[in-house]
């Protein structure tokens, strides 16, 4: 019976081993998940490696329109910037693209607003538009 012993022995030693092994991979499971909840609450970071460009999805129809803006090198009205995408001119697509480009220029994120439905790029230096900038130029000597 003591070859029975030894291997009965050898199979509790190796089941321990597992136990400790699995007590190890719940742990570091554990410790992943915490690091992804805590990835969670961070702002994510919106810069590429040139550390200064906001990143756009590549394909999407914003890096479409700025790599479109930047061939152009001036400011395009969202008619223009349909035309050239090859989307359709309607209603629809216009209110769309124009909506998500003036989110954008609001929050100083790749775009500008350059006029009214007239877009381009922040990286071609055009200013900020302010509100003194949208008076007509009969109130603008009011502002003052």
């Amino acid at each position: 019976m003591g070859l029975r012993e030894n291997f009965q022995r050898l199979v509790d030693k190796k089941q321990q081993e597992i136990r400790a092994l699995e007590m190890q991979l719940r742990e570091a499971s554990a410790y992943i998940q915490a690091l992804q909840d805590s990835m969670k609450l961070l702002p994510r970071d919106p810069v590429t490696n040139s550390g200064s460009e906001y990143v756009l999805r590549e394909g999407s129809t914003l890096a479409k329109t700025r790599d479109l803006l930047r061939k152009s090198g001036t400011p395009l009205p969202i008619s223009e910037i349909l035309r050239l995408l090859g989307k359709p001119q309607d209603t629809k697509h216009r209110i769309s693209l124009a909506g998500t480009l003036s989110g954008y220029a609001r929050k100083r994120r790749v775009f500008a607003k350059t006029a009214p439905n007239t877009f381009g790029l922040l990286e071609f230096g055009t200013p900020a538009q302010t509100e003194e900038d949208e008076l007509p130029a009969e109130f603008g000597s009011m502002a003052q």
